[in-house]
């Protein structure tokens, strides 16, 4: 197994966490909550923790599919570029279905269940990705012809290129990397729970393909951060696995086969009685209120 980019970088994040608590401290924004950044860097730990079995695993199945490959593609400074956007590719419509598939929303709620948004919050990271099948989305690199250490190194990088955007220190960088990057501000849309941001701006180094397939939004106001239904804990255990608790839960009482699979692979929020919203009858309803409102 080699050596975790992510692991090497931890005391770079360590550095700019401090630093970003001691500006906003004198600045007077009041963007940590103590107990909530601690919970996150307990997530991130217990991610690397985990990780240290389960990417030994998802390697070992790249280079399996890796000898079944199409093409060689040598560690060229092209291929690496060429790694960049297929990683990122990847990572984009991982990314979309983790927020549009319950059963991958389950893994990456972890990420979006802090209601504040600094550096901490890229720290908050899922126990449960790796074991639940995410590593499939990028399969396709190694039977391309990507060396299964460029493909691990580049998902490294892209992490650790996330980390950064999670700040509100930073308001919009110049206009052309607006445009082609990810950013600060395009993740802070990302994260918000505000309707209008909801399943917006997926991509990882890049919001090209967000552009191109229809998920983009601008920030437009400060996003209320946070879940629809915020679940009120610090604990990470519970965290970790509060909404593969309430899988079950629905799974137990689900009426049909055709019910079970809704509860299972349905957008989040769907539900066999309409208690619950999926992001799109959340704007349908926000629509049909605009469109009729009281009087």
């Amino acid at each position: 197994m080699p050596p975790d980019l992510i692991v090497y970088a931890i005391p770079g994040f360590v550095l700019l966490i401090l630093l970003e608590i001691i500006f906003t401290t004198i600045d007077q924004k009041h963007l940590y909550e103590p107990k909530d950044a601690i919970s996150s860097i307990a997530m991130g730990l217990g991610n690397v923790f985990i990780g240290l079995f389960t990417k030994a695993v998802v390697l070992g199945i790249y280079f399996f599919i890796y000898q079944f490959r199409f093409f060689t593609l040598d560690f060229t400074w092209w291929a690496w570029l060429l790694c960049l956007f297929a990683d990122d590719f990847s990572y984009y419509w991982f990314h979309r279905s983790s927020h549009s598939v319950r059963y991958f929303w389950a893994s990456h709620v972890i990420h979006h269940s802090s209601q504040t948004y600094n550096l901490a919050t890229a720290l908050r990271q899922t126990w449960t990705g790796n074991l639940t099948g995410t590593f499939l989305f990028w399969l396709w690199m190694p039977l391309v012809g990507f060396h299964p250490l460029m493909v691990m190194s580049m998902q490294a990088i892209s992490l650790i290129y996330q980390f950064w955007i999670h700040t509100e220190v930073i308001n919009k960088l110049p206009a052309p990397l607006e445009y082609i990057f990810n950013t600060p501000s395009h993740h802070r849309v990302h994260h918000g729970s505000d309707i209008d941001y909801l399943d917006r701006n997926h991509g990882g180094i890049l919001i090209i393909w967000d552009r191109m397939f229809g998920t983009f939004y601008p920030e437009a106001q400060r996003p209320v951060y946070g879940l629809t239904k915020n679940i009120h804990t610090y604990n990470p255990l519970r965290i970790a696995t509060h909404e593969w608790l309430d899988i079950l839960r629905d799974l137990r009482n689900a009426r049909s086969v055709r019910d079970a699979w809704h509860y299972l692979f349905s957008p989040p929020g769907w539900s066999a009685d309409g208690s619950r919203k999926t992001t799109r009858q959340l704007r349908k309803e926000m629509e049909k209120t605009a469109a009729h409102p009281l009087k």
